[in-house]
């Protein structure tokens, strides 16, 4: 913990704005007070930052490299605060200068480095190896646009530049002397070298410089601070044509600079034109090539062998993205350093390990043979020899099955199986809840499972609790310390103390105390941004996730359909007030997903236009759904909805945080919600729809049909009628013909017809419960004494020792 007086910290600060601005505090505008704000706190890291790095390398220590295309780290102001145990320090001496700390932290966009689930734990997961103590570091893409800003106008998401970085980073440390040189096309030429040896030269190369850009990862009170480091790609000197521009052709000028910019501009790209899948590709293989080779660097910098380079590094890919991982290390081993083969091969495996994060077809990235090879012509060289290889073992073993040898090649029906890929050349497989990684291993990749027998563990993902309690919801944090200590701040696990507090009545009504005071503030909030009146006695009804059709966003707002038509039938209808807030991005290339939000947002103009409704139903969608608008909306949820197909969610980490706020989870047993009925019990779960087993059996018999379901439910054929009659509100004919097309054309693939029955009769039951309000407080807080589980320390510290073998 920084131990610094409230009068160092005054001085230390009025010193700040005077030296980097020329103006006293009381002089400086917002925003530069901002700025030297998060530079003093960067100078308070830095002497810890520069420490962690000698130390570490002076004792030759094996780090952990944790690759990931996103890391939605939000704003970093207060999370940097509270691991340096100085907020109340700070907040106090800001206010004796006449200044607010929560204004002035208002000031920072949040990082557009990511988009949902995947970057949310990647950003968990460095901020637990920092507050544990492990030598690791988050590697990824400085995105200039992000994702996009979502803007919702008569219902429709419009998408527009995410320009987080108008405003200075003011925690990114430009590293230019660690840039290094990523190169794409060009021609292969083999070489033979004095050594006799055939070496592989490639020439007329498009060169593009890596320059990275360093974030400190502060560890919670512990003087530990790891290293986030984010890409950028840029030309060298040469990337300005300055005999073009002379000549008046300013486009050709900077056409290097634009296509270098290109690759770290979005997160991304829409893929479903060629060059949006190109430049994918691209920005893969840029960030991944420009940190092995900074890892390298690292290695031979600290006077470690590369021929134990895996006793120095432990390479993590998240996902398939950074799968490249593997042959380029292979490349650098063989083509730079003159490793052989099998060497180079052997120290390959020991290093990567990976985690997969999907069951989804569409995510198992495949990249077209043509297009890969012209990209990374030695690339695809070495996953060829990689895929070589491995036939020929599954050829000994299998004696020639071609069936099984095709199905399992990593280069077959003319694309390169990035999943595959990423599964040959790692020591470790993960899935990301229990459930997950056993249809990974009896379903999806049985076949890999079976000829790598030890090689698939599960490690269920977990979130930070310094983020999402501590940070999030303060009053909540102060109501946990009054009541069992602070040991749980850095042993989450202490949570479960609560138990023994759940049967006392002052503690579970101050956790409810707590809960309206969450609300009011959230309900402030969509009156002042949406103007929306919302019943704060209502029940707060969160679904906050990536819009995609098996997350089943078309469920919720169905079954908010059938109870205004039961509404509208019986205006005297007996029901518990009832807000259902949704908040999702749609990529912008997938109509569906967005068909959704338009219909969410019709159904819900006509609810709140309703005066019969009073306050008793109420819909909103809140746009921009990011980290920042998380962390007030998950401490104001009653009920947090977890309704995927079973089978189909990896595992969902906003489950967690809403559990961990005090949420009854609304559920189907998918991903991790097996483990989180598990941990909380019967009494605390609302559970309804098919099973897992029931969906995977209902897709290998192939005897379900939509229109079966529809005809045996009167509430589904008059949901569908208002859908074609335009009953919500039409601005285009056919408005709602792509979700019509999805449930009946393409016969429901996600069962939200056929899990619409049992969904109602869930809400039902979450009516009747929250009618007796001491019966559903005292669920709430079983479902915070039981969440200390999920926290991602405890996943890290299992990462830690089954995977990355580091202390």
């Amino acid at each position: 913990m920084l131990e610094i007086s409230k009068e160092t910290f005054k001085k230390d600060y009025e010193n700040k704005i005077i030296s980097l601005y020329r103006v006293s505090p009381e002089e400086a505008t917002p925003l530069t007070r901002y700025l030297a704000l998060g530079a003093l706190l960067r100078d308070y890291m830095a002497r810890d930052w520069h420490e962690t790095t000698v130390r570490r390398d002076k004792e030759r220590r094996k780090q952990v490299y944790y690759f990931s295309m996103e890391f939605l780290i939000g704003r970093l102001m207060d999370a940097a605060l509270i691991n340096l145990g100085i907020r109340d320090t700070v907040y106090d001496g800001l206010k004796e200068m006449g200044l607010d700390l929560p204004s002035l932290e208002e000031m920072e966009p949040d990082a557009g480095l990511g988009n949902g689930g995947l970057g949310r734990l990647a950003a968990c997961f460095i901020d637990s190896m920092a507050s544990i103590g492990i030598a690791g570091h988050g590697i990824g893409i400085r995105y200039r646009y992000g994702l996009f800003q979502q803007q919702i106008h008569n219902g429709y998401q419009i998408e527009s530049p995410d320009n987080w970085l108008k405003i200075p980073n003011v925690w990114e440390t430009r590293r230019d002397d660690e840039a290094c040189m990523v190169k794409f096309g060009g021609v292969c030429h083999m070489v033979r070298g004095e050594d006799g040896r055939l070496y592989v030269h490639l020439t007329d190369y498009e060169p593009i410089l890596a320059v990275p850009y360093d974030m400190p990862v502060p560890g919670y009170d512990n003087n530990v601070v790891n290293t986030l480091r984010l890409w950028s790609a840029e030309t060298d000197g040469a990337g300005f044509d300055f005999a073009s521009f002379s000549k008046g052709d300013f486009e050709k000028a900077t056409e290097s600079q634009t296509a270098a910019n290109a690759i770290t501009n979005v997160l991304y790209p829409d893929d479903s034109t060629e060059r949006g899948k190109l430049l994918r590709l691209k920005q893969e293989y840029f960030f991944t090539s420009a940190g092995i080779q900074s890892i390298i660097r690292r290695v031979k910098r600290m006077g470690g062998s590369l021929h134990e380079f895996d006793k120095y590094a432990a390479i993590h890919i998240n996902d398939t993205h950074p799968a490249l991982a593997v042959p380029e290390l292979m490349r650098i081993l063989i083509d730079e350093e003159g490793f052989e083969w099998d060497e180079a091969w052997g120290i390959t495996t020991r290093t990567i390990g990976y985690t997969n994060h999907t069951i989804l077809a569409e995510a198992l990235e495949k990249w077209p043979i043509p297009m890969f090879k012209k990209l990374l012509p030695r690339i695809y060289m070495i996953v060829e020899e990689i895929n070589r290889r491995f036939v020929g073992e599954l050829s000994a073993r299998y004696h020639g099955d071609w069936g099984k040898m095709s199905a399992m090649s990593i280069i077959d029906g003319g694309v390169v199986k990035m999943a595959y890929l990423a599964i040959v050349g790692s020591h470790s497989v993960n899935g990301v809840a229990e459930l997950h990684t056993e249809i990974l291993k009896n379903q999806e990749l049985k076949d890999f499972h079976a000829f790598y027998p030890g090689k698939f563990n599960n490690k269920t993902n977990g979130i930070t609790h310094r983020r999402w309690l501590m940070e999030a919801n303060p009053a909540l944090t102060n109501l946990i310390n009054e009541t069992i200590g602070t040991a749980w701040h850095k042993d989450p696990m202490r949570l479960a103390d609560l138990k023994a507090h759940l049967d006392d009545p002052s503690f579970v009504a101050a956790t409810a105390k707590v809960k309206q005071a969450n609300k009011q503030r959230l309900a402030d909030f969509i009156g002042e941004n949406y103007g929306i009146a919302v019943n704060t006695e209502s029940i707060f009804d969160i679904q906050v996730k990536r819009l995609h059709m098996y997350k089943r966003q078309l469920l919720n707002i169905f079954g908010v359909m059938d109870l205004y038509n039961r509404i509208c039938d019986n205006p005297n209808l007996d029901i518990q007030p009832h807000t259902f807030i949704f908040a999702a991005k749609a990529f912008p290339g997938y109509g569906l997903a967005k068909n959704t939000i338009k219909l969410i947002c019709s159904v819900a103009d006509k609810i709140n236009r309703d005066p019969q409704l009073a306050d008793k139903l109420r819909v909103v969608f809140m746009p921009n759904y990011g980290v920042s608008l998380a962390q007030m909306m998950i401490p104001a949820g009653n009920i947090s909805q977890q309704i995927s197909t079973a089978s189909k969610e990896a595992s969902g980490t906003g489950n967690m945080k809403l559990m961990m706020n005090g949420a009854v989870t609304l559920a189907t047993l998918d991903g991790a919600n097996v483990e989180i009925h598990r941990a909380v019990g019967d009494d605390n779960i609302v559970l309804f729809g098919m099973h897992a087993d029931e969906v995977i059996e209902t897709y290998k018999n192939g005897s379900y049909n939509a229109y079966d379901t529809i005809a045996a439910d009167p509430r589904l054929q008059r949901i569908i009628r208002q859908l074609e009659e335009g009953y919500f509100g039409i601005a285009r004919p056919g408005e709602f013909t792509p979700i019509l097309d999805h449930l009946l054309t393409a016969n429901d693939p996600y069962f939200t017809l056929k899990d619409f029955a049992s969904y109602v009769d869930a809400q039902g039951k979450v009516d009747t419960l929250y009618r007796d309000k001491t019966k559903f407080d005292r669920m709430a807080a079983a479902n915070i004494a039981a969440s200390g589980i999920f926290s991602s320390d405890n996943t890290i510290r299992r990462y830690a020792e089954e995977i990355w073998r580091v202390s």
